[in-house]
């Protein structure tokens, strides 16, 4: 469904929290379905994404409970799942499909992994080629999704160099890794968001990380365990933004993961003038939490180079609407994996902010934004894409308004009150 948002009629103001971290809310449910024991998860995400990973899970045999604030996951333990009765659909969810190739590349029986038109666009060969290094026979359709796999028990352990900074791939090879015959190591040279390694960490496995290198042995993961999903830092980031570019904004986002891995947009955003802060605030499991602050202040361009893509590559469409209204012209570098989410989302981000009356374009790959804009009302095409739609919506609150978005609704992928929390906070 399409939605218009105005420009916003005064500052944005107060005090807000966002949904579960995604990617931690992946992993709880992953890791809790193959782990001794219930693991409690308690602010787990709503998103589409999430869903989907709970929806396969749940045709693999393992079982959730909702229990007031918590939902329960009854671990299956490393040889409970079972055989799938029909393809497990992904939806949209690049995360639930790559971990779980990693997962049922070590188990006895056949699955097959589907998703929507966007995912089954997507890469998984990148995937697939160590998995099959590791002893499993996945089948794919010109490299992509369906993707069937065969399973083998054990897998033989391996080492392994990521070529792309993704987290998933590294995800995919730990999972895997649970069900190898030996030590499996991952190197990972662009320092990727970690939140596998410490997770199976909080959860007993014998899991070691040192210098860029992770490694994993087999053996059984223990719950009977408690943990709370911070906020989304990704979510949080389009709050923080619409704050910092609406005059006389303040806001304080309460609870958000201060992983360092996964605070580059607001590095990003301070050192381009910004009033942005942020506070440690305790641990949630091994992940550390606190409130980040943001309020309007004006902006000097940012020139982005590639090593630090994979702190905010989330984050790129936003940082370029921000770019768009600093002074002066900003280059953001090394974004060549923005080609292969859930849209192009590089062409897409050029189009959105050249449809709005900004100057951008995509030199390689690289994104070049000058400003300020001279901002005009039009309609953005989200391309069915979450983070263009919410970028998007963030620049007509901030000058662009009124701006028609076409599929405003894919918002709810990551973040389905985005709208309804933007509203109330006085948008």
């Amino acid at each position: 469904m399409s939605r218009t948002v105005a420009r916003a009629a005064g500052p944005l103001w107060g005090s807000a929290s966002v949904p579960g971290d995604k990617s931690i809310g992946h992993r709880a449910l992953l890791l809790g379905a193959l782990a001794e024991g219930t693991l409690n998860v308690r602010g787990l995400s709503d998103g589409q994404d999430v869903r989907s990973t709970r929806s396969c899970l749940e045709a693999l045999g393992v079982r959730f409970e909702e229990g007031g604030r918590f939902l329960a996951v009854h671990g299956a333990g490393a040889a409970g799942l079972k055989a799938p009765a029909r393809a497990l659909d992904c939806g949209n969810s690049g995360s639930t499909m790559r971990f779980l190739m990693g997962v049922l590349a070590g188990q006895p029986f056949e699955s097959e992994l589907t998703g929507d038109a966007s995912l089954s666009r997507r890469p998984m060969e990148r995937v697939a080629a160590p998995l099959r290094a590791m002893g499993a026979d996945i089948t794919l359709s010109e490299g992509h999704a369906p993707v069937r796999l065969r399973g083998r028990r054990p897998l033989k352990g391996a080492s392994y160099r990521l070529p792309v900074a993704s987290a998933q791939v590294k995800t995919a090879l730990l999972l895997a890794g649970l069900y190898a015959d030996g030590e499996t190591t991952v190197e990972d040279p662009f320092g990727t968001r970690d939140h596998t390694e410490l997770m199976l960490a909080f959860l007993g496995a014998d899991c070691r990380s040192d210098d860029g290198r992770v490694t994993v042995r087999p053996g059984a993961l223990r719950s009977g365990k408690a943990m709370t999903v911070p906020g989304d830092p990704s979510s949080a980031a389009f709050l923080a933004a619409a704050a910092v570019l609406v005059p006389g904004s303040r806001l304080i986002i309460r609870e958000v993961l201060l992983n360092p891995t996964r605070l580059g947009f607001f590095e990003a955003l301070r050192e381009m003038g910004a009033p942005v802060s942020w506070e440690r605030g305790g641990l949630h499991g091994r992940e550390v939490v606190g409130d980040v602050t943001a309020a309007h202040g004006r902006l000097k361009p940012c020139w982005l180079d590639a090593a630090r893509v994979p702190g905010l590559v989330d984050e790129v469409p936003l940082l370029a609407v921000l770019c768009a209204f600093a002074d002066g012209e900003s280059r953001l570098e090394g974004l060549a994996e923005l080609r292969v989410k859930e849209s192009d989302r590089l062409a897409g981000t050029a189009a959105a902010l050249t449809a709005l009356g900004a100057s951008a374009r995509v030199d390689g790959d690289a994104l070049v934004v000058a400003g300020p804009a001279r901002w005009r009302p039009g309609r953005v095409e989200t391309l069915g894409d979450h983070r263009l739609a919410m970028a998007s919506a963030v620049a007509a609150l901030a000058g662009a308004g009124p701006v028609e978005l076409s599929d405003a609704d894919c918002a709810a992928v990551s973040y389905p009150s985005f709208f309804d929390d933007v509203k109330g906070l006085g948008a």
